[in-house]
């Protein structure tokens, strides 16, 4: 029988020169799937909440170390918590409860828990599992359709986009035997690396090393390990961190949507310039109607755009701020800034040259107009019998 990466691990030396355990179990530790979804332009938070029936709360970041009084999120975001049937994810279940947070620029972000006992062989093959969960996604957006449903009046724009992005947030609190992170980071560097990764085959040293390398620690008893696809925590009591995380992967989700839209924004845009003769403006209403339609594009995709970069001030050296830093840079999130941007000033450009097009046609034909006027009047002179 084939043995499991965890099986592998040999004995190794601490830096006292005591035999090291070959392998650690987890005794305590949460997973963390969240499943983002885009629902509308903007969400009416207090309307929201009188709408929703269910057990729901205000979700402030619960600070863990000591930060500035802007780290918080504003408007505070909606976390509303539902009973539910535990779903299975390979040998594991979810628990009875289901939180979905909804924020005011029109995205909500399904979380489920899933108790962690076990060895890193049986994590490995949850984060496995977890990748692309047919279950959790087909049940995260059903409850995101009733949420919707639920509170659709009180949205601007309301619409379930078909874009999803998942994440998983592995957090473990108690091991045995009780080993340090610092040790266990060395230790289990490739076990590491393919939980985070979801990944059964053995990875190479660069592969290892990227899938690590944002590593960030507040203290000598805990780390966090932050990558695209999942992060893994070794700590305990960590609202904070999660809450950062989960932040980030909705302003993915949103970035990713709001491109799209530009996206289709700029080729009804592009025929609208090139898809028909524009005629005289007077006689040709759709030309102020591709207009407005254009405008109304630009201003929702700025206003979206705003929305989501605004609602909470991550900036500074502070210990979340790095955190927020880490998983943007894992998940390239100022690369789809820089490319909404573009995408923006585009759509600017081709509203200008509409709008320009458009007052230069209306001004030919008043000068037109002028020029009939004057030759009627020159011959109305001529004509036997008419005043002069």
């Amino acid at each position: 029988m084939e043995k499991t990466p965890a099986d592998r691990i040999v004995k190794r030396c601490d830096r006292d020169g005591a035999t090291a355990p070959p392998s650690v179990v987890i005794e305590q530790g949460t997973c963390y799937a969240i499943f983002a979804y885009s629902i509308g332009l903007s969400v009416d938070l207090n309307a929201a909440e009188r709408r929703i029936a269910d057990v729901k709360q205000r979700q402030h970041i619960r600070h863990k170390h000591r930060a500035p009084t802007y780290f918080e999120f504003d408007p505070p975001p909606l976390r509303v918590a539902q009973k539910a049937s535990p779903v299975l994810v390979g040998s594991l279940r979810t628990s009875g409860e289901v939180n979905s947070v909804i924020y005011d620029f029109g995205a909500v972000s399904v979380t489920y828990t899933i108790p962690l006992r076990g060895g890193l062989s049986d994590l490995l093959a949850l984060s496995d599992c977890l990748y692309d969960h047919e279950a959790l996604l087909a049940d995260s957006r059903r409850r995101a359709i009733e949420l919707l449903q639920t509170i659709e009046p009180v949205v601007t724009k309301p619409g379930m986009s078909n874009l999803v992005e998942d994440y998983a947030i592995y957090e473990i609190t108690a091991t045995a035997p009780p080993a340090p992170p610092e040790q266990l980071a060395l230790r289990f560097q490739q076990e590491f690396a393919q939980i985070l990764r979801a990944e059964h085959t053995t990875l190479s040293e660069q592969e290892v090393e990227g899938a690590l390398k944002c590593r960030l620690s507040f203290g000598t008893d805990d780390a966090v390990f932050i990558d695209w696809n999942a992060t893994l925590i070794l700590d305990q009591n960590t609202d904070d961190v999660r809450s950062v995380l989960e932040y980030a992967n909705v302003e993915l989700l949103q970035l990713r949507f709001l491109d799209d839209r530009l996206d289709r924004a700029l080729g009804e845009s592009y025929k609208a310039v090139t898809g028909r003769s524009w005629g005289i403006p007077f006689l040709h209403s759709s030309n102020g109607a591709d207009l407005r339609r254009v405008a109304e594009l630009q201003m929702d995709g700025a206003l979206l755009f705003e929305g989501v970069n605004n609602t909470v001030k991550l900036l500074g050296d502070q210990y979340l701020a790095r955190v927020y830093r880490s998983a943007s840079d894992r998940m390239h999130l100022n690369e789809w800034d820089t490319s909404i941007l573009r995408k923006l000033q585009t759509l600017e450009s081709i509203y200008e040259k509409m709008s320009d097009r458009q007052t230069n046609r209306r001004m030919e034909v008043l000068e037109w107009i002028i020029i009939l006027l004057i030759a009627v009047s020159i011959a109305i002179s001529f004509i036997p019998g008419l005043p002069g």
